[in-house]
């Protein structure tokens, strides 16, 4: 309420005729200073209907004032009465002593009267103490009322923003759920999020229809035993059937015998013609050694001793030419005879591996295509299993983590259910007459005190006012630590950023022009050389010194005019009065040696 309001207001109390005609905004000028405020509290606690004149007194004073009688004032009323003197002396003596119990009268009614005002002037300090109190408690009514209307409306906005994430959160959660819905059995749905949501029917015909393909195609151009090799799908080394080993060895053997029978038809024919040819080349050789030797038969005459040992050198030599055959026919007409025999079979033994090449070539590329599309056959099954195993995981998960949040949702919720039974307990709620001290039955406060103090002991009486000094403490400590910290970090960062100077001008120093890294400077070595030179001078010194301290060592040891001398000087830097005592002691030996 304005200061002019409370002014008409308590008018209008007063009963002032005019007081409804009268806007207290046009008083609240005068009551802005703050000189002005004590008197408004005092005229709004003061005023009464009391101090109003009636209309019937200012009726009758105005005809008073009208008529033009003169109107006395307090000093012309006191002098009427002065001249107005007693005609009776009786009466004046009467009046006298009537007079003197009147004055004692009122005397008593005075004394009455100035307690009364007393007690009336209190009563008014009381009931304008009281007024105060009950405007500064209006006050502070209309100042909570209207905290309070923004804390419920803080409140409602909270109240709603929390139904709002709570809503988004349930809508969430469905989406969520319409996620992993299961599709009915037969049926797809219309736009599958993961992969166990989609049927594979398509899939699997799909690959049914291959796989019969493929059987045809090896049934086709395959004999019984691949296609019993590729029904063997159980084990990872696949061998043939017993009964395709042994036809393809028979026809192994069948081969086998024909080369050797044409190696031996060979090697007999070779052997008769070479035969023939060795016979036809010695017949020839003998006709034509015979008629070269014919002309000179017949024109010289042959003894018959030299005919006939030239006839045993050459049976001799026949013999021997004859064993030479022999052991050539043996040993390597008859190799000779074999290789060419290996080597006739060549052509025909190339001829057969060439026709096995070409069919084991197109026996490859029929299995290299049946190998490709039961291998993409296979790696598509692994990718689908791949895929469902990492959803599978994927869905472990996500079932954890929910798992989780359900736990933690319903601790929470027996935590606020404790916390709404620990609210309605009628020992926590606010009573009518606030209490200072803290109740033995509210640990939380009680815990809430212990951990803000510090101070574990139990105490007998804990007050709200102790608590509220706490956590100011508290606050002011938290402050000035944040303060603290602010400084130091501040100092750190300045001491950072020194230190990368420093850093910088080091890398500078050390590593110039951004070269190789310099480990000695000429100004470095220098200074070095001048501490070598100056510590090889000490040496030299302490070398002198400790030569002559030796010397006066011996001088004092041998002297003892100087040891006395040195003693003196000790006791002159360290003891003077011992010095002082010996001297006098001295002057007055040589005052006795004086004086005898």
């Amino acid at each position: 309420m304005n200061s002019g309001e409370r002014f008409v207001q308590t008018l209008r109390k007063a009963g002032y005729p005019k007081a409804p005609q009268l806007d207290g905004e046009d008083f609240d000028w005068l009551f802005e200073t703050t000189n002005a405020k004590p008197f408004l509290d005092w005229f709004c606690a003061s005023i009464t209907e009391q101090n109003v004149v009636p209309d019937e007194k200012l009726q009758a004073f105005k005809e008073l004032k009208e008529s033009g009688k003169a109107i006395l004032d307090e000093k012309g009323v006191s002098e009427v009465l002065k001249t107005c003197n007693p005609t009776n002396t009786k009466m004046a003596t009467m009046e006298d002593v009537a007079i003197e119990k009147l004055e004692e009268e009122v005397e008593s009614l005075q004394k009455l009267k100035n307690v009364r005002i007393h007690r009336r002037n209190k009563l008014q300090m009381v009931a304008s103490g009281n007024s105060q109190l009950s405007m500064k408690l209006q006050n502070l009514e209309e100042e909570d009322a209207k905290k309070l209307k923004e804390i419920l409306r803080a409140l409602e906005g909270t109240n709603k923003r929390l139904n709002n994430e709570l809503s988004s959160i349930v809508q969430g959660v469905r989406e969520l759920m319409s996620f992993f819905t299961i599709p009915e059995e037969g049926c797809e749905m219309s736009s599958p999020t993961f992969l166990f949501q989609i049927l594979l029917d398509k899939y699997l015909s799909s690959e049914e229809q291959h796989t019969a393909a493929i059987t045809s195609f090896i049934k086709e151009h395959f004999d019984e035993g691949f296609w019993m090799c590729m029904q063997d799908s159980d084990g990872n080394v696949q061998h043939l059937p017993q009964g395709s080993e042994k036809t393809s060895e028979h026809t192994v053997d069948e081969k086998n015998m024909e080369t050797l029978k044409l190696q031996l038809a060979y090697t007999g024919a070779k052997h008769k013609l070479i035969q023939s040819k060795a016979k036809g080349a010695s017949f020839k050789a003998g006709l034509k050694w015979a008629e070269g030797h014919a002309s000179s038969f017949q024109n010289k005459v042959v003894n018959q001793e030299n005919l006939q040992a030239r006839i045993s050198s050459l049976n001799s030599e026949i013999t021997q030419f004859q064993t030479q055959i022999d052991a050539i026919k043996q040993d390597r007409v008859l190799e000779l005879v074999k290789q060419n025999a290996q080597l006739l079979n060549m052509p025909i033994l190339k001829g057969n591996y060439d026709q096995q090449l070409a069919h084991h070539r197109g026996y490859s590329k029929k299995q290299d295509i049946v190998g490709n599309h039961l291998l993409k056959q296979k790696a598509s099954f692994e990718f689908l299993q791949l895929g469902y195993e990492l959803e599978l995981k994927k869905h472990r998960k996500v079932y954890l983590q929910l798992t989780g949040i359900t736990e933690n949702l319903k601790e929470s919720a027996n935590k606020l259910d404790e916390r709404l039974l620990m609210m309605s307990d009628l020992n926590v709620l606010s009573s009518s007459k606030p209490r200072s001290n803290l109740d033995s039955k509210d640990s939380a406060s009680h815990r809430l005190y212990q951990l803000l103090d510090g101070d574990q002991t139990q105490k007998l009486f804990r007050t709200y006012s102790g608590l509220e000094s706490v956590a100011q403490k508290l606050n002011q400590d938290v402050t000035t630590l944040k303060d603290q910290l602010s400084v130091v970090e501040r100092e750190q960062a300045l001491f950072l950023s020194k230190l990368d100077a420093n850093l910088k001008s080091l890398q500078d120093f050390m590593y110039p022009e951004g070269k190789e890294l310099l480990l000695n400077t000429p100004e470095v070595a220098n200074h070095f050389q001048q501490l070598d030179s100056q510590l090889d001078r000490l040496n030299h010194v302490l070398l002198e010194v400790l030569e002559d301290l030796k010397v006066k060592r011996k001088i004092l040891q041998s002297n003892k005019m100087h040891q006395m001398e040195k003693q003196l000087y000790v006791h002159f830097f360290q003891n003077e009065g011992q010095l002082k005592s010996i001297v006098e002691s001295v002057e007055s030996q040589t005052h006795v040696h004086s004086s005898t």
